[in-house]
């Protein structure tokens, strides 16, 4: 993996955490802004060909 995937893939599992934390604490502004810099981190893998695992769900 090249430095830019590895880069996306950590911010995305960091992105995910910080999601389902402020799910958890009932936070819907937080929530909505790590769900946008989700959308926003994959699109940009998917403008630069870098393959993602499917979001996990826990």
């Amino acid at each position: 993996m090249g430095e830019l995937s590895n880069t996306i893939q950590q911010r995305l599992e960091d992105a995910y955490a910080s999601l389902r934390s402020a799910h958890a604490d009932g936070d819907t502004y937080l929530a909505d802004i790590r769900q946008e810099e989700i959308n926003e981190l994959r699109r940009i893998a998917a403008n630069h060909d870098i393959g993602l695992p499917p979001p996990r769900c826990d």
